[in-house]
């Protein structure tokens, strides 16, 4: 059991050897640019084989060129999409050991008079299915390897409330009680489901909101830092947990004190 079951407060998370990464295979979403571009040349540089996976073929094939890897076009709210990019992997490694479900994008409207079901679908699609379809698709080829990794990339709009972009934090929570339920769910398969919660990062997501940290003086978080923290989950033993990262703060697990459940009164 994990700290984020038992309530208990969580370690901080050791830096642990990258040898560890070492010829794994790795699929990462959304790796064409920020977080995911970031992590996927982290993780080659940690000796793990990448496949490059993103709707933008030009930067995918970049960053491909860059690991050493293989790009494929996905779209990750088409679950046959899902399922052909960890086919295409298998065929070309033999199997898969880690899967970085990290493409995300913003929502561009609310639930009022701005509200844009094609908007909202898209954000939707991207955001939580493509988190729900990549687990579905990759999990039998972790079974087939004994176990692996998973790691899906929320945010802090999943761990607070987030008045300005209530559609995006409805859909970050969504993945952040994903990681938490199937952390301890996966984990008699040796497999381990963990979230990634950064905050203002460097990414396109936030290119609309760029004036905005600027002018408040907020910094926004390097790719790099984000992808520190992914191998570090990576590397080590925890599941059901979600990370935040925060400038100048140490990305830890976040400590879910004191959630009420069946049996267990408020406050215990």
């Amino acid at each position: 059991m994990t700290a984020a079951d038992s309530g208990a407060a969580a370690p901080r998370g050791e830096q642990k050897d990258d040898a560890a990464l070492q010829g794994k295979v790795a699929i990462v979403t959304g790796a064409a640019s920020g977080l995911g571009r970031a992590t996927a040349l982290a993780l080659a540089r940690a000796g793990a084989r990448v496949v490059v996976a993103d709707l933008d073929a030009r930067g995918g094939r970049e960053v491909a060129d860059m690991v050493g890897g293989h790009f494929r076009a996905c779209d990750v709210s088409d679950l046959d999409a899902n399922r052909a990019l960890v086919e295409f992997t298998q065929e070309l490694y033999g199997g898969v050991d880690i899967a970085l479900l990290n493409a995300g994008v913003a929502t561009g409207c609310g639930v009022g008079e701005d509200f844009d079901p094609a908007r909202y679908r898209r954000a939707m699609g991207a955001n939580l299915d493509g988190v729900v379809f990549g687990t579905h698709a990759v999990l039998p080829a972790l079974r087939a390897r004994g176990g692996g990794s998973i790691v899906a990339t929320a945010s802090l709009a999943g761990l607070a409330a987030v008045p300005l972009d209530p559609l995006y934090a409805a859909n970050k929570h969504a993945v952040v009680g994903l990681a938490r339920s199937l952390g301890p769910a996966l984990a008699r398969e040796n497999v381990r489901f963990n979230a990634v919660c950064p905050g203002f990062a460097e990414s396109r997501i936030i290119d609309h909101l760029r004036d905005m940290l600027s002018e408040q003086g907020l910094p926004v978080i390097p790719a790099e830092a984000v992808a520190d923290t992914v191998l570090r989950i990576l590397t080590g033993d925890g599941t059901g947990e979600c990370w935040f990262i925060q400038a100048g703060r140490e990305p830890e697990p976040f400590r879910f004190r004191n959630v009420p459940g069946p049996g267990k009164p408020v406050g215990v």
